[in-house]
This record gives structure tokens, C-alpha cells and sequence, in this order.
């Protein structure tokens, strides 16, 4: 299949669902509208439906020409959660909750899915069966996390499972995907400084937190430069301070919080354990006291050097020449890691343009993921359909792999 091959009538419709998905965004484990919408448009595909995973998830079960009788089955994924973003736009499938926006494209997944769901169903063209995974709580609850452990693959013993993301800066109509590392293993932290307050005119009296959050700060840096090795890619950023009521007034503490994004566990290790020593060290210095905590929140994303492979030959096959592109490691994260850390499989990109494509309405912001000007491009919705019908195919068609 090619993304010509969806009727014209067929991609408006989709379009539509998936401007209504933007319209009504709901957060992880809220999903609930989504997820009856995900579930009546599969039942009407005469699909087999199952919620019973991670509260508001939803399972579809497709089967081949054969039934399924060969037992072969492949996985697709797919996230619906939405973000804690106002959003900016004022497009009339801008969202109608407030300070809730599909501001990383979750609508513009379901919605792929779903087409490749339809697609799927009406011709059968493969033997076997199609796992259809509509995720929810991808944005840092642990959905897919929550899925595994209540035994997704366990009652869908799958032999590979796919994800898809858009990616904004590639061009549309452009699928990417490479073995390896593609996205970082996320963690968060948070440092609470236990000075001594004071009136700001007597700073003699206080232990002043804010000093020493400012040293802290450069010091963490200082990581990154200068502890790990070059050649280990990490990024560590403090992205919220808090401290302080009033201008004539020495807070008695200070609150950090921010991120750390690794490719390797040992990376990790150093960073945080480098973090926790100077944090503590620079307070007891000055006199204050360090309460620091560390949380690693998932693994990082690799692709399965077969299952990349084989979507790679898909995306040659459904994007125009020189469009299936070479796929570059990125520092956010995806909790889609979870699956691959007990099933093989891959991880794509889809590219969503610079933003042109926007609805007049949108903000001036620019085009990116978690941003409140974003919207997702319906001219990859074709696409986005064919890559999965194609791949879904292609797994099921070629001999089962070795494990």
C-alpha cells in the first residue's frame, strides 16, 4: 500500500476524527472519551476490542485471511494522551479544555492507527494477526509501562511491536528509521536547600539558599563538561527554582527541579552520583543541609536491529524517493522503551513539516513538539496509514524470526 491508495474521502474522514481527538485532549489514564471513540470505531470494523489494560487502553485484534490460525502476530502502537499545555491556537479544533492540548501529536497517531486499522480489516491481505496498541499515559504516567506489567504481551504474545512518532524539522512525506539508540532514557530530579531566612537587609544572619542554588546550578554543568566522557551524549537541565515571598525577606529554602537525559545506564550512574556530591558538599560548606532526590523514569528507546530493518525496507517502499530517510537520535524520551525491553522492534519518526501547514488561527509560536502553537499535519495521515498496513504485512508475510 501507498499513501495514494487511501481515497481522497477516506483521509478527509480521518482528518476529521482526528481534529475532533485535538478538540477534546485528555490527559494520562483520563482518556476516556478518546478511548470509547478508539473503541467504537474499531468495533465497527467488526475488530475485537479489548480494555481491560492500564485503565483506559485499548486493544484491537485483527485477524488474516486465515484467521489467525497461524499464530503469528505482530504489534502496532499507538499514544492518546494529551499534554498539561494552554493551548494558543484558536483554529476551530483548537482544544475546548482548558490548560489540556494534544500538543505532541498523540491525535494525529490514533488517528494513523486507526486508518491502518480500517485498511486492515477490509482486506485481510496477510496471515496471522495485527495487535493494535492504543496507549494511554505516554507523557511521563507510565502507560506502557502499566500495559507490560498487566500482561499485554503476555495475552498478545507478539513477535515484534512498532511505534510511530512525527517528527517536526523533517520533511513530510518522510518516514525515519535506524537501529540502535534513537531516544534518551529520561530522569528527574529534585534539590531542596535548607538555609536560614533572614530580613534581606541582614544577610548576615541567614544561610541565603538562593547563592547556593546559583552555584549549584554552574557546578552541576560543570558534569557535562567536564566528568563524563565527550563522546557519552547526556543533557542535564535545571528547569524550574522556586524560593522567596517578598523582596525584603532571605528565604529559609530553595527548590531545583529538572532533567537528565542519557543513552547509558553507567552515564546515568556518574550523573547522578556526581550531583548528589557537589549538591551536599556546596551546601555543608555554607552551613545549609541538601535534600536531593534522583528518579529514572524509563530506559532508553533502541531499535531491535532486525525489526528496524524490515521498517526501513517499508519506508523505501511507501515514501517517495529519497524521503525514507537515515533516522538521528534524539534526547526526549518515549516510554515505548518499556515494550522493547521485553519485545523486539522499532521505533520511526514521520516527518511533520516546519509548520506551514497550519490552520489559519495558529500561534506564533513555532511548530514544535510541547509547544502551545503546535498542530499536527493531516497530510501525513496517508502515510502514516500505509507505513503500518505495509509493515504489518510485510512482518506477517516473511518467514517468523529466530529467537
Amino acid at each position: 500500500m501507498t499513501a495514494q491508495d487511501l481515497p481522497l474521502a477516506a483521509a478527509k474522514a480521518l482528518a476529521a476524527l482526528r481534529r475532533d481527538i485535538h478538540a477534546h485532549p485528555e490527559l494520562g489514564f483520563q482518556e476516556q472519551r478518546t478511548a470509547d471513540l478508539v473503541a467504537a470505531h474499531l468495533h465497527g470494523l467488526g475488530i475485537a476490542v479489548d480494555r481491560r489494560f492500564a485503565r483506559t487502553g485499548v486493544v484491537g485484534l485483527v485477524h488474516g485471511r486465515d484467521g489467525g490460525a497461524c499464530g503469528r502476530m505482530v504489534g502496532l502502537r499507538a499514544d492518546m494522551d494529551a499534554l498539561p499545555v494552554q493551548e494558543v491556537n484558536t483554529f476551530a479544533h483548537a482544544s475546548r479544555h482548558a490548560g489540556v492540548m494534544h500538543a505532541c501529536g498523540h491525535d494525529g497517531h490514533t488517528a494513523m492507527l486507526l486508518g491502518a486499522a480500517e485498511r486492515l480489516a477490509h482486506t485481510r491481505d496477510f496471515d496471522g494477526s495485527v495487535v493494535l496498541i492504543f496507549q494511554p499515559a505516554e507523557e511521563g504516567r507510565g502507560g506502557a509501562q502499566a500495559m507490560v506489567a498487566e500482561g499485554l504481551f503476555e495475552h498478545y504474545p507478539v513477535e515484534a511491536v512498532f511505534g510511530l512518532h512525527n517528527w517536526p524539522g523533517y520533511p513530510v512525506g518522510s518516514i525515519a528509521c535506524s537501529p540502535g539508540p534513537v531516544m534518551a532514557a529520561p530522569s528527574t530530579f529534585r534539590l531542596v536547600i535548607h538555609g536560614r531566612g533572614s530580613h534581606a537587609a541582614l544577610p548576615h544572619e541567614s544561610i541565603d539558599p538562593l547563592p547556593l542554588a546559583c552555584q549549584i546550578v554552574l557546578a552541576w554543568q560543570d558534569i557535562i563538561s567536564r566528568n563524563k566522557r565527550p563522546l557519552d551524549t547526556a543533557v542535564l537541565s535545571v528547569t524550574m527554582i522556586h524560593a522567596g515571598e517578598a523582596s525584603n525577606v532571605v528565604p529559609d529554602h530553595c527548590v531545583l527541579e529538572g532533567t537528565v537525559r542519557t543513552y547509558r545506564e553507567e552515564v546515568t550512574d556518574l550523573i547522578e552520583q556526581r550531583m548528589r556530591t557537589l549538591a551536599v558538599h556546596c551546601c555543608a560548606a555554607s552551613g545549609a543541609q541538601a535534600e536531593f532526590e534522583f528518579q529514572r523514569r524509563a530506559p532508553a528507546v533502541v531499535n531491535h536491529p532486525h525489526a528496524a530493518a524490515v521498517a526501513q525496507r517499508v519506508a523505501a517502499r511507501v515514501c517517495a524517493p529519497g524521503l525514507a530517510r537515515v533516522q538521528e537520535p534524539a534526547m526526549p524520551s518515549e516510554d515505548f522503551a518499556f515494550m522493547l525491553q521485553v519485545r523486539p522492534g522499532a521505533y520511526a519518526f514521520i516527518g511533520n513539516g516546519e509548520g506551514g501547514h497550519r490552520s489559519p488561527g495558529h500561534g506564533d509560536g513555532p511548530c514544535t513538539l510541547h509547544n502551545p502553537s503546535y498542530d499536527f499535519n493531516d497530510a501525513l495521515l496517508p502515510l502514516g496509514v500505509a507505513y503500518w498496513v505495509e509493515l504489518a504485512q510485510t512482518w506477517l508475510g516473511e518467514p517468523a524470526p529466530v529467537r
